[in-house]
């Protein structure tokens, strides 16, 4: 966790810093772009200065040839008056702006303008200075001035940068969740995997090493523990096999012994059968826990579906089933030469669970039918029986307990539980699907849909 967290951190940290270096470029581009006006402004062109300027080198009888090129270099016009508002002397003033002026006038654009020039004035010991820029070069407010070529850049210039700056921000963070999802996607697949019980072996090297070897030593425990249980099944299953046969050999020569009483034959007869489900019990315990632990080799060969259901058919039906049960079969035209690589006993295996299911929840008899047949994608197999059905609550207990189930129902076989297990088990080895649900009017239906190939 500690290196996660600092993996975490470190992403922030370095997001924090791109913001403080995007914000470094925003003051670089601002200054960049209003350099020349600020400078213009508040420079020696500006305003202020060139008052200072001109009035140190004004008399009232004439200005200095230098103070006039440099007003006329920067597109300025001058006029001095005295204290009765009389003109001492101009230079290039407009046609329109007049020479004289009274005292209310000299109070309206000496915060202002004349005749729409922005003017800025000083108060000198001889009379008034008044400096007058070009049309639309300055917007005056009080007691101050703005350029408004500044100000109508300003807007461009904040949307501007506010976009590149949004664009920026955008794709920085594009980048890190790119990099942090390509630097914990392979955990988060590992973490998935270990989920589904699978073992996982992750090589990651920097800020997440330690995670990813924290993954594989939980992989390590969890593979241990699956074989030991696996393992502990096989061998449990090996040892019963001895004495449970000797049991079958007794009860089997004891239910046949012509000497014994009748009730000693059929209790004899009895332990004889449940010895048998005992056995089939444990096999297939070690079945399920062979293909949930991917124990179970798949002996995978090129195999005719269609044949097989016919053949699987033929031998349930020579072994004398009850006659309370009638077993069809259905194969579609489109599915009757399609193949499916796979391994013929698992899914033979499958088949019989799913009818001998069938059979057992309906002890009165039933119809059972095996149908086959064939989409773009898949090739489906489907057991369907006209008997009881599963009720909700059965169903909702498959969905919610799908390992080793106990059946609720008394009538059921306890078997029942593996047995669908067995199915999905067999199906998922196959990259296939299993579904159970009911069927209509009535009775159930499960289907295994295989990949086409």
């Amino acid at each position: 966790m500690r290196s996660f967290a600092h993996y975490i951190s470190k992403h922030l940290v370095s997001f924090a810093a791109f913001i403080l270096i995007l914000l470094f470029l925003n003051a670089v581009v601002f200054g960049l772009t209003f350099q020349k006006i600020v400078t213009e402004d508040y420079g020696d062109s500006s305003p202020q200065s060139m008052l200072e300027m001109t009035a140190a080198a004004a008399t009232p009888e004439q200005l200095s040839v230098e103070a006039v090129q440099k007003l006329r270099q920067n597109d300025i016009w001058a006029i001095y008056l005295n204290a009765d508002g009389q003109c001492y002397w101009s230079i290039d003033l407009p046609e329109n702006v007049p020479e004289s002026y009274t005292i209310q006038d000299v109070a309206l654009f000496s915060k202002g303008y004349i005749e729409d020039y922005p003017v800025f004035v000083w108060n000198t010991d001889d009379g008034l200075l008044v400096l007058g820029y070009p049309k639309d070069s300055y917007t005056k407010l009080t007691n101050n001035y703005y350029s408004i070529a500044a100000l109508r850049r300003l807007p461009a210039f904040v949307l501007g940068m506010l976009g590149l700056d949004v664009l920026c921000l955008f794709l920085a963070y594009y980048f890190s969740k790119r990099r942090i999802i390509h630097n914990t996607e392979p955990i988060v697949s590992a973490v998935e995997t270990l989920a589904d019980g699978k073992p996982v072996s992750l090589h990651i090297s920097g800020e997440l090493s330690e995670i990813a070897s924290s993954v594989n030593k939980a992989s390590s425990i969890l593979n241990r523990q699956n074989e030991a249980r696996a393992n502990w099944i096989s061998g449990v299953s090996h040892d019963i096999r001895t004495p449970l046969s000797m049991i079958m050999g007794y009860a089997g020569r004891i239910a046949e012994d012509k000497t014994a009483s009748t009730t000693i034959r059929e209790q004899a007869e009895i332990v004889r059968k449940q010895s048998v489900r005992i056995k089939e019990l444990v096999q297939d315990l070690n079945l399920v826990s062979q293909l949930e632990y991917e124990m179970q080799p798949l002996h995978k060969e090129v195999v005719r579906l269609s044949k097989l259901l016919r053949s699987y058919v033929a031998d349930l039906l020579n072994t004398g089933i009850s006659d309370s049960y009638n077993i069809g079969i259905e194969i579609a035209p489109d599915a009757e030469n399609t193949v499916l690589e796979c391994d013929a006993r698992l899914i033979s295996r499958a088949v019989n669970n799913l009818v001998q299911n069938s059979m057992k929840h309906n002890p009165q008899g039933c119809e059972i039918c095996l149908s086959l047949a064939a989409s773009k994608n898949q090739l489906i197999l489907t057991v369907t029986d006209n008997g009881i059905g599963l009720s909700a609550e059965k169903l909702q207990e498959l969905e919610e307990k799908p390992h080793y189930m106990e059946s609720t129902d008394e009538r059921l076989d306890l078997r029942h539980g593996l047995g669908l297990l067995i199915v999905q088990q067999v199906a998922a080895a196959h990259q296939g699907v299993f579904e159970l649900g009911n069927a209509q009017p009535h009775g159930c239906r499960a289907t295994i849909s295989f990949p086409m190939q």
